[in-house]
């Protein structure tokens, strides 16, 4: 929008003085006056007699429309002066608003992450990074776990196993020592039998 409003500028103080030259050029009062003083001057011989007062007021008019002139140039000057520095003016307004933007869009294609600027992909990129570690961490520990389970499982098994035997141990070994104990008894009894 900036760019279209510095060329609208720049057309319009190119129109303004070509406009000034053209009225300039095509409006000349100076050569008309020149023209009807030749015209009602007298002929002396091969030369043309003037009218002294006509000779002065066309003096006076030529100088009038000579600082007329200069005056309408200094116009055109300062205005053209004025325009350029507003052109230069909205150049500068224009360069501070593209850095601003290139600010801006340099803010959008970045975050700040612990304190570090980062690029989009480079902060996607690192927190898939992040899963992805995480993901595998879970699995492993799964895995660990899994692992850990299936071992304490069967220790346990081993363990019942082992209760068992040992139960069946004791029990036999029970029974062993209950008949043991009662074949002492009764050979206690058969002694205590022959002795009596």
């Amino acid at each position: 929008m900036n760019k279209l409003l510095i060329t609208l500028l720049i057309f319009t103080a190119f129109t303004l003085q070509s406009n000034a030259q053209d009225s300039i050029s095509t409006t000349n009062p100076i050569q008309q006056e020149f023209q009807e003083l030749i015209e009602s001057s007298n002929n002396y011989q091969e030369y043309k007699v003037v009218n002294y007062d006509d000779l002065i007021d066309l003096r006076d008019n030529t100088n009038d429309y000579i600082q007329k002139l200069k005056d309408q140039i200094t116009v055109g000057k300062n205005t053209a002066d004025q325009q350029e520095d507003e052109i230069a003016n909205l150049e500068g307004e224009l360069k501070t608003t593209q850095q601003d933007l290139q600010k801006v869009t340099e803010e959008k294609d970045n975050i700040v992450f612990l304190g570090l600027p980062l690029t989009k992909g480079t902060y996607m990129a690192m927190m898939w990074g992040i899963v992805a570690i995480l993901i595998l961490a879970l699995l492993f520990f799964i895995y660990k776990f899994k692992n850990s389970n299936s071992v304490t499982k069967e220790a346990k098994k081993r363990l019942d196993d082992t209760e068992r035997e040992f139960d069946a141990y004791k029990k036999k070994a029970l029974e062993k020592e209950q008949r043991l104990g009662r074949l002492l008894q009764d050979e206690k009894n058969k002694v205590n039998r022959m002795n009596s």
